[in-house]
């Protein structure tokens, strides 16, 4: 797990004092090493840098930039390929050569005997930048389901990357240009989607595309080579409950065990939820050793989910630890949020998931998580009230349904109150189903946003991804769980993780995100995932065969703490900092009078969405740190 950045500079002007700075601020996700290298061609710079987290291959051979001395292409790589040994031996069967025991070199050798469609050959979570100086092309790709970050930012005469925005501020011509449609998507969502950044010019590159610049040209191509969609559009599969409990089980074993390869300690996030559970039972099962699990909890029974996990890892007799947070420790991050997430990120679970993983790093420098569980077998609540909802909203002829919608009437919002009407609205203008499941789910109305964002028209949000899945039929819970894995899992659960656990330089790793999963459970029957009420039918059956439903049923719990409680009491001070009146007019981006409506029906107490309160604060507290002092 690594930190990668670097230029493409047709002006020539960049320096490697610049690229040095660039690779400099992301020393938390590679304490172990670094690399630069500048290049010069006829037309350009180039510079390629590197912070190292070293986990397999811990010598000096695996250091980056890595050059193919046979092809003269090099690498930078964040990520893991799990499956590089069986890929290495493929090759060295057509005779290549290795130099050292790293999947970086697997990289290389791969793209020289296959060229890019070796990446099809990738099992892993991977953000790469490879500089072919035979083609004269800059080849950024990102894994399929969006694990690792990767941003670029193109100006027509630079194109810089990084794994984390705050490279970009290194460099002397990056323009820190708000983006009204990012900024408008953040208050909908809590998260800037894909492809957008909150910056004008930067985007993030989506999950399963490569992006080219010719450096010769300069002509920009960027092409999908993996769809999640077109698993889901397959025929379902004619196959028994026992035979798909099999299956499944085999593949999660295959998908698990390859995110225990390391050359250095590895644990897992054992939360005691059905997620991660699954995850401890398989691995426990089939190792020699104790596995280690990590969890934390709170003094505070309603958000302590400690006590579940113990009683799980009890039961499969891991070497278990448990840190019990403070509420001062984890109110000690807050401040922080917006240096780890350097663009507005709005989960508040991002605290917790920050401490766990501090205290995960005490012990171990890999960590698997369960995140994607959800997005797979239908776990979340959302997916049974949508599902329902959806259900009965499509059965309206789309012809009534626009007339509804037109003669719903446009209302100033209250933003104390959730703007249903608006949202009711929206739905019956809305005929496809991935675009109505968002509205359902949108914190900040599109109405709201109109009242509360100063913006100099109306703003669309430009979603690749959703026009891209409008084009395609399939059954509703299909299209839900396919916009929950594209959105809301990259975008969100994926960006919270592996901000939070390269912050204390910790590699995540996330077993359930195997591409293969996803292309056998989205072939699974509908039935074999939700049914009435019940939800993740086949990850429970296979839970169940490790550890008793007793000890399993309880309700999901939320990875959350009183975040709402703190901020009008112990950090109010921080809360205020942020939110008075100079403070929010220091943007020019919010409508003042709209803010403190939000503002000050929260600090007197009054019933309010507290997800709207905290989406205002930690946009102020990124415009702080990023905009108005940097």
């Amino acid at each position: 797990m690594c930190g990668i950045t670097g230029f493409v500079d047709f002006s020539k002007k960049s320096t490697l004092e610049q690229l040095v700075q660039m690779t400099r601020v992301i020393v938390h996700r590679g304490p172990d090493d670094v690399g630069t290298e500048l290049f010069e061609t006829n037309t350009c710079k180039l510079g390629l840098g590197f912070r190292r987290l070293a986990i397999i291959d811990l010598s000096p051979s695996g250091h980056q930039p890595m050059q193919n001395p046979d092809t003269k292409s090099w690498i930078v790589f964040n990520g893991e390929i799990y499956n590089f040994q069986e890929i290495k031996r493929e090759l060295e069967s057509l005779q290549h050569r290795f130099v050292s025991h790293s999947d970086t070199e697997v990289i290389l050798k791969a793209y020289q005997q296959w060229g890019l469609s070796c990446v099809d050959k990738f099992i892993g979570m991977f953000a790469i930048a490879l500089y072919d100086q035979q083609k004269e092309k800059l080849i950024l790709i990102r894994d399929r389901a969006g694990v690792k970050p990767l941003y670029y930012y193109w100006d027509d005469t630079r194109l810089l990357f990084a794994s984390e925005l705050k490279c970009f501020h290194e460099h002397g011509d990056f323009k820190k240009e708000i983006d009204p449609e990012a900024l408008s998507a953040f208050f909908q969502f809590g998260y800037v989607p894909a492809p957008l950044s909150i910056f004008k010019n930067a985007s993030k590159l989506l999950p399963g595309h490569i992006l080219e610049i010719d450096l010769k040209s300069k002509q920009i191509q960027r092409r999908k080579y993996w769809d999640a969609a077109n698993a889901y559009l397959q025929p379902k599969l004619e196959i028994s409950f026992n035979e798909a409990v099999k299956s499944t089980e085999d593949l999660l074993l295959s998908a698990f065990q390859y995110r225990m390869i390391a050359d250095v300690p590895v644990g897992v996030f054992l939360s005691g939820g059905y997620d991660s559970s699954c995850v401890t039972a398989i691995l426990q099962k089939n190792s020699t050793s104790k596995i280690k699990t990590f969890t934390i909890g709170f003094e505070d029974e309603k958000y302590n989910e400690a006590t579940h996990a113990r009683k799980v890892a009890d039961y499969l007799g891991t070497d278990h630890h448990e840190h019990i947070c403070t509420f001062k420790e984890a109110m000690e991050i807050v401040p922080q949020l917006p240096e780890i997430y350097d663009e507005p990120f709005g989960d508040s679970s991002a605290v917790p998931t920050t401490l766990v993983s501090r205290a995960a790093r005490k012990h171990v420098t890999v960590a698997l998580s369960a995140d994607g569980g959800d997005e797979l077998f239908a776990g979340y609540p959302r997916h049974l009230k949508s599902l329902s909802y959806l259900s009965k909203r499509n059965t309206i002829p789309s012809s009534l349904s626009s007339l509804l919608g037109i003669l719903i009437p446009n209302r100033n919002p209250s933003f104390t109150k959730g703007d249903q009407q608006s949202k009711l609205k929206e739905m019956f203008l809305q005929n496809d189903t991935a675009k109505q499941f968002k509205i359902i789910n949108l914190t900040f109305s599109s109405n709201e946003i109109k009242h509360l964002l100063a913006l100099s028209s109306e703003v669309g949000i430009r979603n690749e991804i959703e026009d891209d899945m409008s084009k395609h039929k399939m059954e509703l819970l299909s299209r839900i769980l396919l916009a929950e894995y594209k959105t809301y899992l990259c975008d969100d659960i994926l960006q919270k993780v592996d901000r939070a656990t390269m912050s204390t330089s910790l590699e995540g790793r996330e077993p359930f995100l195997d591409h293969r999963i996803l292309e056998l459970i989205a072939k699974m029957p509908s039935e074999y995932k939700l049914k009435g009420t019940n939800q993740k039918i086949l990850l429970k059956a296979i839970v169940h065969k490790y550890i008793p439903e007793s000890i399993m049923d309880r309700p999901k719990m939320g990875f959350g703490i009183p975040l709402k409680d703190w901020m009008n009491n112990t950090l109010k001070d921080l809360f205020m900092s942020s939110m008075n009146d100079q403070a929010l007019a220091q943007s020019g981006l919010i409508h003042i009078n709209s803010a403190k409506k939000i503002r000050d029906a929260y600090l007197n107490g009054e019933q309010i969405n507290f997800e709207k309160v905290w989406f205002l604060f930690i946009f102020q507290q990124w415009y702080q740190r990023w905009i108005a002092n940097n």
